[in-house]
């Protein structure tokens, strides 16, 4: 596969939804350890009204489509994960442009815009134990992958190894950012629920690509 339109971009935030419901207690988990106990609840309801905007009139182009994602997320979404998930999705309909399909290197394009309003709002550095820590690593073999002149499927597939990746290796860090840096040391030993939320969509990317070619 050599690009995704509108469409595979719908299925994907369909997959997403899905799963974040299905992981919604384990996300919740995650948090109660280290936050406040609700990104789960939060990225429910947050995909939970993507979905029904997108499927009461889903935009025609890539640009309105995706920043309709991301306004959707930062008007339902409390706590941090509103904003910065939103500001993904804002940031990479803003690259994407006025289009109906984005080829690999567009669709890597957005996504590196969209990391790059993450870092510009949340400050996020590697090793801060924050979605960055999964989501940097899954760009970076996004670009690589794609590079190498791998198809988009086994391209996003890369990524989202690398995401999951960039979850396991939160579990070791001493959170910086954040309600769990209150913990201090305490923050060590557990998953940052962010990155898992991370790997699942891009996971989900995966999916979508691989399964639309």
């Amino acid at each position: 596969m050599t690009g995704v339109d509108t469409a595979v971009l719908i299925d994907w935030i369909h997959r997403f939804r899905d799963v974040i419901a299905e992981k919604r207690e384990w996300l919740t988990e995650l948090d109660s350890a280290i936050g406040d106990a609700d990104h789960g609840a939060n990225m429910s309801r947050g995909m939970e009204a993507v979905v029904a905007k997108l499927d009461a009139g889903a935009p025609a182009t890539v640009d309105e489509l995706l920043k309709t994602v991301g306004m959707t997320l930062v008007s339902s979404v409390g706590g941090a994960s509103g904003p910065l998930y939103g500001t993904l999705f804002l940031r990479m309909g803003m690259a994407a442009g006025p289009v109906t399909e984005l080829d690999s290197s567009a669709l890597a394009a957005s996504l590196r815009a969209g990391l790059d309003g993450i870092v510009a709002r949340g400050k996020a550095e590697a090793g801060d134990k924050t979605m960055f820590d999964a989501m940097a690593p899954a760009v970076d073999a996004l670009d690589e992958a794609i590079a190498g002149g791998a198809d988009l499927g086994a391209a996003t597939a890369a990524a989202a190894e690398a995401a999951a990746s960039g979850r396991d290796a939160t579990e070791a860090l001493v959170a910086r950012k954040g309600r769990a840096s209150y913990l201090g040391e305490r923050s060590a030993g557990h998953l940052d629920p962010g990155a898992a939320s991370t790997t699942l969509l891009f996971e989900t990317l995966a999916r979508a690509t691989a399964e639309s070619s």
